[in-house]
């Protein structure tokens, strides 16, 4: 069983920063790669940041040069730093791993809870 848990969401001023962090835990083989989407009522889900096992990142053009996503392997954890945030960035924050629990088995991917990232004007 293998378990997401995210924290760092809440209330920050437009300008500000917020870091979220997303722990994996449970039987992990190997770790393909990591993201983060976002979700906004009547709007679909979009792919914010990702980054590969071998450190390769991608980023949503809204979020260029303000969020930054960063692992920690040994901890299984990725981040997302945010900055100069916007009223716009606000959403419902979602991790997501790409992972193996044994080897030989197909990668999978796990999602977690959610976050909630609100951004006041």
């Amino acid at each position: 069983q293998v378990q997401l848990v995210e924290s760092g969401g809440g209330l920050v001023q437009s300008g500000g920063s917020r870091r979220l962090s997303c722990a994996a835990s449970g039987t992990i083989f190997s770790i393909n790669a990591r993201g983060w989407y976002r979700k906004v009522p009547g709007k679909q889900r979009e792919l914010v940041a990702t980054i590969t096992s071998g450190g390769s990142t991608n980023y949503a053009d809204s979020v260029k040069g303000r969020f930054t996503i960063s692992r920690d392997n040994a901890k299984n954890t990725v981040y997302l730093q945010m900055n100069s945030l916007k009223p716009e960035d606000t959403a419902v924050y979602y991790c997501n791993v790409n992972l193996r629990v044994l080897p030989g088995r197909p990668a999978q991917r796990y999602w977690g809870q959610g976050t909630q990232v609100t951004v006041s004007s």
